[in-house]
């Protein structure tokens, strides 16, 4: 995802004095409301502003011109001479210094996933022009990768997601409960501040350590809700901001993971249909009804007894944990055609013997708790809410419901440093959005678009999966809007649709001339 911008010298630190005059207490917040104390707040920020930036080369494998440098941030924006942490950030300078507009800065999503080598990703295409005219900005997210990174010491088994099943919920609740204890006990103090907001003024302070007046933003993903929160906080301070697979900033976090089953449901519904018409490829049923029936049938069986596939032993709840399974219908097809001929035995298990099991690092699960429970205080701490919603979904929702809707960490983490933010402002933004990314929906991307009423949205119809632009299997049509707006500054009229087809150079339409594609 990307996220945006802002800053001017004189006007340097004053957005991010009134970042830190807005953590205080009402009645704190008044007394540092005079022009003399905001002015006191401008200069301890001005260590953090004005720093000076170490640049080197990132590593030995990157490119000469791929720099890397430390960021010092306050843990506490309200306490800006008390503790700090480090920030890791990257630089790949414009192509063209005539023609170079700003900086663009980068964020990949999670919360957590880390961003510094987004610029030279090669998973990332980023046109010629666009790296011509921007200085690309990689950045870790606080506590994430190489920011002052926190790990709580999960294991594989307290990072493995759950569903919700009746005879193991108080298991469940155990399980959690000990995970929110240990990242009170290995991140402390850090816990409260690790949050969008605070991340927000990270960012703010990179572009003023850069030197930029106003920044631009590419976010995808959690990266769409940090870009909107930049916004609503330092709207002064943005370029071109480009949101692609937007979340609904009204459902943050505890929506957000419904919403997934909801949408997981409708790719569902559409694939067994696709997979229907192509039975004698895959063998899975010639009708919907009877594609789906062979899917559960698995299901059932690998609760029965696990199916060996592609070296690991799959129980069902493992198959339905992974609520991406029917992003794109073919790959889905394959997959589920595959797990039907390993349950008849023909998928023979894996030769030698099985190697030592490694823990998996738990620096992004330990982080993307961290600001899920922290960044609102909408989650229930009481475990029967959980329990009931848990059973209300998997009746709504069968595929993933009980996944989304299952007890989580989040109900026994202490409060976080500030409430959720509100996001409801009119600056531009262009958001992109695949029709069927069911972690990101159709519909949540809207409730962003309504959000950020200067925005502008453009639809990928019958597009699959999570993550719309610069990918080797994007759409050139989505690519080519982007691309337009960060070169130009101009956001379309009105919000645009094209249809995915591949290898086709489409051209955007206007959605109201497009028929409705959603089912």
């Amino acid at each position: 995802m990307r996220s945006r911008n802002t800053h001017q010298t004189p006007l340097l630190a004053v957005g991010l004095a009134a970042a830190i005059l807005s953590t205080l207490t009402p009645a704190t917040a008044l007394a540092a409301s005079t022009a003399s104390d905001a002015s006191t707040a401008k200069d301890l920020l001005r260590q953090y502003t004005q720093q000076k930036l170490p640049w080197k080369r990132c590593d030995a494998k990157s490119p000469d011109t791929f720099q890397c440098a430390t960021l010092k941030v306050p843990l506490d924006y309200s306490d800006p001479d008390g503790k700090t942490i480090d920030l890791a950030i990257s630089r790949l300078k414009a192509g063209s210094a005539r023609a170079r507009h700003g900086a663009l800065l980068l964020n990949p999503g999670g919360p957590g996933v880390p961003g510094l080598h987004l610029p030279v990703d090669p998973r990332m295409k980023f046109p010629a022009e666009v790296k011509r005219r921007y200085d690309l900005v990689g950045f870790d997210l606080r506590g994430a990768g190489r920011s002052s990174p926190v790990n709580c010491g999960l294991t594989a088994e307290e990072q493995a997601d759950r569903p919700y099943q009746a005879k193991t919920f108080p298991q469940d609740v155990d399980r959690v409960r000990t995970i929110a204890d240990k990242c009170r006990a290995r991140a402390g103090d850090k816990l409260p501040h690790l949050t969008t907001r605070n991340s927000a003024r990270d960012m703010d302070v990179i572009r003023a350590a850069l030197g930029e007046k106003r920044i631009s933003y590419l976010g995808v993903s959690y990266g769409t809700y940090l870009g909107a929160v930049y916004m609503q906080m330092f709207p002064q301070r943005v370029d071109r901001i480009v949101l692609d697979s937007a979340t609904d900033p009204t459902r943050i976090y505890r929506g957000t993971f419904q919403d997934m089953a909801k949408a997981a449901e409708h790719a569902f519904t559409r694939w067994a249909a696709w997979t229907a018409r192509r039975h004698t490829t895959y063998g899975l049923g010639d009708t919907p009804a009877k594609v789906r029936t062979t899917y559960w049938k698995l299901i059932a069986r690998a609760n029965h007894k696990p199916i060996l596939f592609e070296g690991r032993a799959l129980t069902g709840a493992d198959i339905r944990s992974d609520n991406g399974t029917f992003f794109h219908v073919r790959e889905a097809a394959e997959r589920i055609a595959g797990l039907k001929k390993a349950a008849k035995g023909k998928n023979p298990a894996p030769s030698g013997m099985p190697g030592q099991v490694q823990e998996p690092d738990d620096n992004y699960p330990s982080i993307a708790w961290s600001f899920m429970c922290a960044d609102t205080r909408t989650w229930s701490h009481d475990p029967e809410v959980y329990r009931r919603e848990a059973i209300r979904d998997k009746a709504w929702y069968p595929l993933y419901g009980d996944f989304a809707a299952a007890i989580t960490p989040c109900a026994f983490w202490e409060q976080g440093s500030e409430p959720q933010t509100r996001i409801n402002n009119k600056v531009g933004a262009l958001i992109t959005q695949n029709e069927w990314d069911s972690q990101t929906p159709l519909f949540a991307a809207q409730a962003m678009r309504r959000a950020l009423r200067g925005s502008r949205m453009l639809t990928v119809a019958d597009g699959e999966g999570h993550g719309v632009l610069y990918a080797p299997d994007g759409s050139p049509c989505a690519d080519k809007a982007a691309t337009v707006y960060l070169t130009t500054g101009r956001l379309p009229a009105k919000d645009l649709a094209c249809q995915a087809t591949a290898g086709q150079n489409e051209q955007p339409r206007r959605i109201g001339s497009t028929p409705n594609r959603r089912r």
